[in-house]
């Protein structure tokens, strides 16, 4: 279960700090958004990637994102 201050993140927010932090490292997921059909949720729709890009991602959380 979400804790108070994980449910009061703001998604948008949220998919901006995520857009930044891949950006960092040099990944950009298109179709990432707000998924706006769940407002309740706060959902970030993430999409889907290549799988080249997949790799690239899970590359960089592995290494914590330090290239």
């Amino acid at each position: 279960m979400a804790t108070k201050e994980e449910q009061d993140i703001d998604p948008f927010t949220a998919m901006e700090t995520l857009r930044a932090a891949l950006a960092g490292a040099g990944i950009v997921l298109p179709s990432l958004a707000v998924d706006a059909a769940s407002p309740a949720l706060k959902l970030v729709e993430l999409g889907r990637v290549r799988a080249d890009v997949a790799v690239r991602l899970a590359e960089a959380i592995q290494r914590g994102g330090i290239q």
